[in-house]
């Protein structure tokens, strides 16, 4: 029998994917991949007058400074809205986050 490796652990769409059936499982209104004109956020989540924009990374590369870097909050200025960003990275030895900013816009 041939043995398959499975490298999943190494990239982020696996820990967003976790992330998003958690959130989508509670009801929450989300957008996974969220095009803007600079690129796609990982993630923007909705919830009463509060927008989360989420970028997600696999080792010690700085989430934060890309949703900073890329402007994705201003997709979002205009909602009347207020925005919260979020950096979340993961340790892909422990499976685990071993890294989390957020700051509001």
């Amino acid at each position: 029998m041939i043995g398959y490796k499975n490298n999943i652990l190494h990239f982020e769409g696996f820990y967003a994917s976790v992330v998003y059936i958690y959130l989508q499982s509670l009801g929450l209104d989300i957008i996974g991949e969220d095009v803007t004109n600079h690129g796609r956020i990982d993630l923007t989540v909705k919830i009463d007058r509060y927008i989360y924009i989420i970028e997600f990374k696999v080792g010690k590369e700085n989430a934060l400074a890309q949703i900073k870097e890329k402007d994705y909050a201003s997709k979002y200025m205009n909602d009347g809205k207020e925005i919260i960003l979020v950096g979340i990275n993961f340790d892909e030895e422990v499976r685990n986050i071993c890294g989390f900013e957020w700051e509001r816009v």
